[in-house]
C-alpha cells in the first residue's frame, strides 16, 4: 500500500476531473487519490466511479449528500486518511490551479527535509500568480498579510490550498473541532499546526487559474475569513495546545 494519499474535493467539476486523475495517477511514487464529490448536478462522483477500473486499489471515491463546503470535505478526508493510515496527506484542486507535479516538490519537504507541514506557497518569492485580475491578486496578497499581522504567523501565503501534511499533524488537529468551511478553514489549519509547534516549510508555486468550469468562491468566504481570523487569535489566548494521539473519530 503506498504512503500518500492526495485529496480532492470536487463540485461540478466535469471538465477536469478526467485529466486531474490521470495526471496524478501517472505521477512517479505511487500516489494515491480520494475524490470527495458532494453530489455534483454535472456527475463528476461517476465520472470517477468509472475512471476507477483503470486504476484498482489507488482512486478512491466518497460521496456525500449535498454541497457541504470545502472545510468539511477536506476533514472528512483527513479522516479517511488516517484510518487507512497514509503517513502524507496532501490537498489539492481539481482545476489545475496547482500543478501536480509539485506534488512531487510537497512530499520532498515533508519526507527528506523532514518538515511536518509543507506549503506550495504563491508569495514566498514575489507574487506567482498566472491569469487573475490585479484586484483579485492585489485581494489574496493583502488577506495573507492581514492574517500574518492579527495572528503572528510567519506564513505568507495563509490561505494556500495546496499542502502536504504529515500523519502526525494531523493526528493532532483532527483532536481539535475544525470550525471555518471556506478560506478560514485554510488558515485555521496552518494557524493549528504552527500554535502545536509543528514545522512549516513554504515552497513557490505558480498557481494558474482554472481555465474549465467555474470557481466557487463566494463574497461569504471572504467575510468568514475576515471575521474567523480575529476569532482564532483571540480564542488562542484561553487555550492551551498540547499534542494528542489520534483517536478515530466518526462523522
Amino acid at each position: 500500500m503506498s504512503d500518500k494519499l492526495v485529496i480532492i474535493p470536487t463540485y461540478n467539476e466535469k471538465e477536469n476531473i478526467h485529466l486531474i486523475v490521470h495526471a496524478v495517477m501517472h505521477l512517479p511514487g505511487d500516489f494515491h487519490l480520494l475524490i470527495i464529490d458532494d453530489s455534483s448536478p454535472d456527475k463528476t462522483g461517476e465520472i470517477v466511479k468509472e475512471l476507477q477500473a483503470d486504476y484498482p486499489g489507488r482512486l478512491h471515491l466518497e460521496i456525500r449528500k449535498g454541497k457541504l463546503g470545502l472545510g468539511t470535505a477536506y476533514l472528512h478526508g483527513f479522516r479517511y486518511a488516517l484510518d487507512k493510515g497514509y503517513l502524507y496527506i496532501f490537498e489539492m484542486d481539481a482545476d489545475f490551479s496547482h500543478n501536480p507535479e509539485d506534488l512531487q516538490k510537497l512530499l520532498a519537504v515533508c519526507k527528506e527535509e523532514d518538515y511536518d507541514l509543507a506549503i506550495g506557497s504563491r508569495y514566498v518569492i514575489g507574487v506567482n500568480v498566472v491569469n487573475w485580475p490585479m484586484g483579485r491578486v492585489l485581494m489574496s496578497y493583502f488577506a495573507s498579510k492581514y492574517v500574518q499581522f492579527i495572528t503572528g504567523m510567519p506564513i505568507n501565503d495563509a490561505t494556500a490550498g495546496f499542502k502536504c501534511y504529515r500523519r502526525e499533524v494531523l493526528e493532532t488537529i483532527m483532536q481539535n473541532r475544525v470550525r471555518f468551511i471556506g478560506y478560514a478553514f485554510q488558515i485555521e489549519m496552518k494557524f493549528l499546526a504552527w500554535k502545536y509547534g509543528y514545522r512549516i516549510k513554504e515552497i513557490p508555486i505558480i498557481f494558474t487559474d482554472r481555465t474549465r468550469g467555474t470557481s466557487k468562491m463566494s463574497k461569504g468566504i471572504f467575510k468568514e475569513a475576515a471575521l474567523g481570523v480575529v476569532q482564532m487569535k483571540v480564542d488562542s489566548f484561553f487555550r492551551k495546545y498540547i499534542k494528542h494521539a489520534y483517536d478515530k473519530l466518526e462523522g
